[in-house]
């Protein structure tokens, strides 16, 4: 952690909807005129796309059916924690981007699945921003989640998270329903494993739990939306959180914990703006304190 050089991570899965997250603190960012640099998470994948299809079918051959993009074997964990060191120490670090698709592509100049070459971050900026998978992961021998200021988790319930998934894989990606599943089995250990744990460790979750039937994400037609869902926050050190205040401000809102409040789904980007632009700016005073 760094007082003169904070750093907010927000981690989730694949489909958790943390990208929906990074544009609540955008806003944020952008109306308190803070200065935010960023680090993606596919940064740090070990291989580009091809790599990984070869790499996956040679692990087959050997009889692993479980190697995935959440492990330490795919994943560059101890470049992503000498990122976040740098960055608290001296305000800037090395970093590079993921090109997903022909749009980045167009824009970075490298094909897509594909990295663009590492750079370092600009100077002089207010605050680190991490959204990805590895946010506050600790392994035998990294513990990236130590030198996160804030952490946040975004954590559908398994279902939902399924069915985000295999709509955003779908339509966005063109990948079939089978081959959409058998990624999700393929994870399974590694998401239990490397994934799941991040969850004690960050400050804030953020959990969408949908109000309709979804026993079965592998043919549900739709994802439910915001109105058909609940949102659990769960406040790991709830000490300073002026509940009485956000009960107030979100309608029909209650305490299902001391440490959790339960909203409507539609309220969710409220909810943010309520609990994280108070803590954003304090991380800011805390820096300016600092000069």
């Amino acid at each position: 952690m760094s007082r003169k050089h904070p750093i907010i991570s927000i981690t989730g899965s694949s489909g958790a909807g943390t990208t929906s997250v990074k544009r609540t603190f955008e806003q944020i960012f952008h109306r308190e005129k803070v200065n935010a640099v960023y680090i993606e998470g596919d940064a740090f994948h070990r291989y580009d796309r091809a790599e990984m299809r070869v790499q996956m079918a040679q692990e087959a051959e050997r009889g692993n059916r479980h190697f995935s993009h959440f492990s330490p074997q795919t994943n560059l964990f101890e470049e992503l924690e000498q990122a976040f060191r740098e960055y608290g120490e001296t305000g800037t670090a090395i970093t590079r981007h993921y090109v997903h698709d022909e749009q980045e592509a167009a824009l970075h100049g490298v094909p897509p699945g594909t990295f663009t070459t590492w750079k370092r971050l600009p100077e002089n900026s207010d605050l680190l921003f991490y959204e990805g998978l590895h946010g506050a992961v600790v392994t035998d021998k990294v513990n990236v989640a130590r030198y996160a200021d804030l952490k946040i988790g975004v954590v559908p319930v398994i279902n939902l998270e399924w069915i985000q998934k295999l709509h955003r894989d779908r339509s966005a990606r063109g990948y079939s329903t089978e081959a959409v599943t058998d990624t999700i089995l393929r994870r399974m250990p590694d998401y239990i494993h490397y994934i799941c744990p991040q969850f004690t460790e960050t400050d804030i979750n953020f959990q969408r739990v949908p109000t309709v039937d979804t026993s079965n994400p592998f043919i549900a037609r739709w994802i439910p939306t915001p109105d058909e869902s609940m949102v659990v926050i769960r406040f790991k050190n709830p000490r300073g959180i002026d509940f009485p205040y956000l009960l107030a401000m979100l309608p029909n809102s209650f305490m299902s914990r001391a440490n959790s409040i339960v909203c409507h789904g539609s309220k969710l980007d409220l909810a943010m703006q309520l609990i994280l632009t108070p803590l954003i700016m304090q991380l800011m005073e805390r820096k300016k304190s600092l000069k």
